[in-house]
């Protein structure tokens, strides 16, 4: 069993139904862990704590496949955002070349239309 710190105890406020706002606890609640709830549990010696204590059980596992399916969910949208902010790069190095390709163009388009000096030779 432990105490939550202030930062926790806000988000858990946050996420249920708990005091109104304003309203300020005194002391911060305790919360137990996974294996101090089936050392409680286990302590009791009837029919109904010992389901308990198997709801207990399967709940944790669940939790634990729950974030082992987020882990891999979100180890994949990693690698996607890796992947685009690389394509991204890529990108914007290609539109670099096409800007600059395009200013060449327009260079030597200005220079074949610019007025000729110099001599020329009559047309006859």
């Amino acid at each position: 069993m432990f105490q939550l710190t202030k930062d926790e105890y806000d988000r858990l406020r946050s996420q249920n139904v708990t005091l109104k706002r304003g309203q300020h606890v005194k002391y911060l609640p305790y919360a137990f862990t996974e294996h101090g709830i089936l050392m409680l549990s286990s302590v009791l010696n009837s029919e109904r704590a010992d389901k308990v204590n198997m709801l207990i059980i399967d709940t944790f596992v669940r939790l634990r496949e729950i974030l082992f399916l987020h882990k891999d969910v979100v180890h994949q949208l990693e690698k996607v955002q890796s992947k685009l902010e690389e394509h991204d790069n890529q990108l914007l190095i290609v539109f670099e070349y096409l800007k600059q390709l395009e200013q060449a163009k327009q260079k030597e388009a200005e220079q074949k239309n610019r007025p000729r000096i110099g001599f020329k030779p009559s047309k006859k």
